[in-house]
C-alpha cells in the first residue's frame, strides 16, 4: 500500500462488450467494494437515438462506475457525457482502443488514434459539458509498426485538451488481418511503454491494461503506475476480485466475499428479486467461472448453464448446483 492517497483508478475491471452489463457489475461488486467498474462500450448514436434507460440504468451498489462511450463527434460526445452525469456515473471514458471492423466503419475506437486532434476536440467538449472526470482508453499504436513516439504524441495532444487520466491497453491495434479476439492476444505487450508515458507525463494518471491477472504482477505495475485494469482474467476467474480490496486498498473484502458459497448465495438472492420478465439466466452466465479449479466446478457450471432448467425457479437450480459441489467435495475426501 502507498503511504499517500490512493488513486480511484488503482484497480479496475475493463469494459468488455457483451460481458460487463449491469448484472455482471452487480456480481463483481459482491467480490470487491473498491474496484472501479466500467460499462460495455455504448455508442453515442445508441444513446441519442435509442432507449437511454436500457443503456444507462444501473444499480446504486455498482459505484464507483464509469460509462464508456464510442463516438467521435464532439457535440454528440458532449451530449452523452451530460447524460452520464445526469444518470449518476462517476466518470465518462472515451474508447480509442476497440479494433473491430464495425467500430472502424463508424470511424471511432482504435482508428481515432490516427486523429489525436479530433480526440482532443471530443475530450474538450465533454469536459466543458460535465464536472465528472473525462478519461480516454487507447492502444499504444496502430498496425504492425511499433513507435513509442506515436502514443507519446497522442497522449500529449489529448492531455492539452484537459484529459488527465489515460488507460493504456499496452498493445498495438492491428486494424486488418486480425479479429478483435486476436487483437487482444497477438500484438506484443509493451507494459514498459505505459511506464515511459508516466515518466514523460508525471502529472497525468496512467493506468495499464493488457495481459495482467496475478496479484504480484498487478503490484509490480502499481509500483510505477497509478492503476491497473484487468479484463478477461477478471471475468473468467472472478474469485480473483475477492483479494483486491485487502491487497490494494488495505480494506476488508465485502462480507459477501467471505467464500464462494456466500457470493453465489448473494447472487441467487439478486436473481430471485429480478423484475418479472428478466430471465435469471441473463445473470447466472456471468458467474460460471466462480468455482474455477474447485471440486465439482464442471458439474456446477453444467447445471447453471443447462437450457433445460431455464424455466425452473432460480433457487431450485441453485440447490441442484450446490448439491453437485457437495457431492464432489465429499467424493474428494473419501479414502482410496
Amino acid at each position: 500500500m502507498p503511504a499517500g492517497p490512493v488513486s480511484p483508478w488503482r484497480v479496475c475491471v475493463a469494459p468488455m462488450l457483451d460481458w460487463t452489463d449491469r448484472h455482471c457489475r452487480v456480481f463483481h461488486r459482491l467480490l470487491s467494494r473498491r474496484a472501479r467498474l466500467y460499462t460495455e462500450m455504448v455508442t453515442t448514436g445508441a444513446l441519442l437515438h435509442g432507449d437511454q434507460g436500457r443503456h444507462l440504468d444501473f444499480d446504486a451498489r455498482e459505484h464507483p462506475l464509469a460509462l464508456q462511450l464510442g463516438g467521435s463527434e464532439p457535440a454528440d460526445l458532449a451530449a452523452c457525457a451530460k447524460l452520464a452525469e445526469a444518470w449518476g456515473y462517476d466518470e465518462v471514458n472515451l474508447n480509442c482502443g476497440c479494433p473491430s471492423s464495425r467500430v472502424q466503419r463508424g470511424a471511432f475506437g482504435a482508428c481515432l488514434m490516427a486523429e489525436p486532434a479530433r480526440v482532443a476536440e471530443g475530450v474538450k467538449a465533454m469536459r466543458e459539458a460535465v464536472a465528472i472526470p473525462v478519461t480516454v482508453k487507447h492502444r499504444i499504436g496502430l498496425g504492425r509498426v511499433e513507435d513509442y513516439g506515436f502514443v507519446r504524441d497522442f497522449v500529449g495532444t489529448v492531455a492539452e485538451a484537459g484529459c488527465t487520466l489515460f488507460i493504456v491497453h499496452a498493445r498495438n491495434a492491428w486494424l486488418d488481418g486480425l479479429s478483435p479476439k486476436d487483437n487482444r492476444e497477438v500484438p506484443p505487450l509493451r507494459h514498459d511503454w505505459a511506464q515511459r508515458l508516466k515518466r514523460d507525463f508525471p502529472q497525468l494518471g496512467i493506468v495499464v491494461n493488457g495481459g495482467l491477472a496475478e496479484l504480484p504482477d498487478l503490484a509490480a505495475q502499481l509500483a510505477q503506475l497509478d492503476g491497473v485494469m484487468v479484463g478477461r482474467a477478471a471475468y473468467h476467474q472472478p474469485w480473483r476480485l475477492a483479494g483486491w480490496d485487502a491487497a490494494f486498498f488495505g480494506e476488508p473484502a465485502p462480507a459477501t466475499a467471505a467464500s464462494r458459497d456466500a457470493v453465489e448465495a448473494a447472487l441467487v438472492d439478486y436473481m430471485a428479486a429480478l423484475p418479472a420478465g428478466t430471465p435469471w439466466t441473463h445473470v447466472a452466465r456471468h458467474m460460471l467461472g466462480l468455482r474455477d479449479g474447485q471440486p465439482g466446478a464442471r458439474r456446477w457450471r453444467q447445471i447453471w448453464s443447462d437450457h433445460r432448467l431455464k424455466a425452473e425457479p432460480v433457487r431450485q437450480v441453485a440447490a441442484l448446483a450446490r448439491q453437485a459441489c457437495h457431492d464432489a467435495e465429499a467424493g474428494s475426501t473419501v479414502p482410496a
